[in-house]
């Protein structure tokens, strides 16, 4: 077990660190650098359905939050299994890599929306919509970063974990080389923190 909690720490530092600090190992793991820590950070601080909405709150981040785990997920799902232990180590990833800004009770109900708009909806319209807030060319790289990352955690990237990421890549624009280097600098990156 104490391997599998190292592993999980190491995933969640390489996510917190910004993409380009990650494939040079300078990013402060404790400092929000990464688009992810930083919607996550507005996905924590989402109201619930009963609270007013605060000022200052960004619908946007949350969306885009959202589509990153949700990258991640589908990446954890290509192989058509996920079962109740990959579904446990995939949250403490998650909740991990938001450095205590989003509740294990948000992302546990996360993870359960997605697994039912998957069944509903298939991989490619929740593709679609993973795309649909991405508005920055940083944004699509950091929803194929997270997502190659997850693809990384079984040392071995699979054909399907490989072909959902160039769906990825596809629906947010980026081009289809993008998912070979994203998958070299996450292995980078996990090299460089694990040492």
């Amino acid at each position: 077990m104490q391997n599998d909690e190292a592993k999980i720490n190491l995933l969640a530092r390489v996510a917190r660190s910004s993409a380009s600090a990650s494939t040079i190992g300078s990013a402060d793991p404790e400092k929000p650098a990464s688009i992810l820590s930083l919607s996550a950070a507005a996905y924590g601080a989402r109201p619930n359905d009963e609270a007013t909405v605060p000022t200052g709150f960004d619908p946007v981040a949350v969306a885009l939050f959202e589509a990153i785990v949700e990258g991640a997920f589908l990446v954890a799902f290509a192989d058509g299994v996920f079962d109740a232990e990959e579904r446990k180590t995939f949250e403490r990833v998650v909740i991990t890599a938001c450095g205590g800004s989003v509740a294990a009770k948000q992302i546990h109900a996360l993870v359960a929306d997605l697994e039912d708009q998957l069944r509903e909806d298939g991989l490619d319209r929740r593709i679609d919509a993973i795309a649909a807030p991405v508005q920055k060319v940083e944004q699509a790289r950091e929803i194929l970063r997270i997502a190659a990352l997850l693809a990384q955690t079984s040392d071995d990237v699979s054909q399907a974990e490989r072909d959902v990421l160039a769906k990825i890549a596809r629906a947010t624009g980026l081009a289809k080389d993008e998912v070979d280097l994203a998958l070299r600098d996450v292995k980078i990156a996990l090299s460089a923190k694990a040492g």
